[in-house]
């Protein structure tokens, strides 16, 4: 199957002097990449990596503006067991992790974002207000969180895998990395989307708006992820096929269960017969709480 997207990430490198890098605890030889997903030369550059956690099939990602003095970083669905890790890349690239991000409260894995918070003094949790979750921050319908001179252009809305899913996306000015990247959670997968049974005709319903082009109605078209440019890269919270990334034209084309209509969809939906989730006993309560039962207790 022909892929619509082919241009490989730029990537570029920043040297840190050794007074700087000894200052952070690294080598004298500390060599920073530098990744742009522009096929310019953007005045801003972005650092990004994907993650992945095994055993509930989660993709992390960490994103820095490394060209701000601060290198400030977020992380966008981080899970508790791959805490370590993420710090300590953190770390080792010489960032500042500001902010710990989840696209919705996720019910395969528990969070990491409320055991970052007690380990990293001063990172904000954030998740969308419509979880009815706890965090630092609760973001809405056209939000935007800064990092540096970067900006992730939050929320666009898109309740379907659950009512509080929402997609952060990188920002449209000049300044900012292009092509544009989605992080759609578990609302738009690769080939696929979130499945839709937890409150069935809610969620059925709100995922054929938010993923289609409604028409009649503009109140909602600027949230929809298909309005998106065709060359904006999707990338999801899972994915269990060993994809790793795909775009807006590819997913418009090629996505069997999102080329149907409302109708053929709702009946796919309706019979995927997905067994009960094994975690969501514990990862749902332990989520509505920023990943920890009990806060207060827990020092975050």
């Amino acid at each position: 199957m022909p892929l619509l997207f082919l241009n490989p990430l730029r990537v570029g490198y920043s040297l840190a002097t050794p007074a700087i890098a000894k200052a952070r605890g690294f080598g004298s030889h500390l060599m920073v990449k530098c990744y742009s997903t522009s096929s310019g030369q953007p005045s801003k550059k972005l650092l990004f990596r994907q993650l992945f956690e095994q055993e509930s099939s989660t993709y992390t990602y960490l994103l820095a503006d490394v060209c701000h003095p601060d290198k400030p970083a977020l992380l966008i669905d981080p899970v508790d067991k791959k805490v370590e890790r993420d710090l300590s890349l953190v770390k080792e690239l010489g960032l500042k992790l500001i902010y710990a991000m989840n696209t919705h409260v996720h019910a395969d894995h528990v969070t990491g974002t409320g055991l970052i918070k007690t380990k990293a003094p001063g990172v904000k949790s954030v998740i969308s207000k419509m979880s009815n979750s706890k965090a630092d921050l609760l973001v809405e319908n056209g939000d935007k969180i800064y990092f540096g001179d970067l900006y992730l252009e939050t929320v666009r809305a898109t309740p379907g895998h659950t009512l509080g899913c929402v997609t952060y996306v990188t920002g449209d000015a000049p300044d900012q990395p292009q092509p544009r990247m989605a992080f759609t959670g578990d609302a738009l997968l690769i080939r696929g989307c979130g499945r839709t049974d937890f409150q069935v005709d809610v969620h059925i319903n709100s995922t054929i708006q938010c993923i289609h082009r409604q028409e009649h109605d503009a109140e909602r078209a600027f949230c929809l992820i298909f309005t998106l440019p065709k060359d904006t890269l999707i990338h999801p919270a899972h994915d269990y096929k060993g994809f790793t990334v795909s775009t807006v034209g590819e997913e418009m084309l090629y996505n069997p269960r999102l080329t149907k209509d409302k109708e053929t969809f709702k009946t796919i939906m309706e019979n995927l017969n997905l067994p009960y989730p094994k975690m969501i006993d514990l990862a749902v309560p332990a989520n509505m709480v920023c990943g920890l039962q009990d806060l207060s207790a827990k020092g975050a």
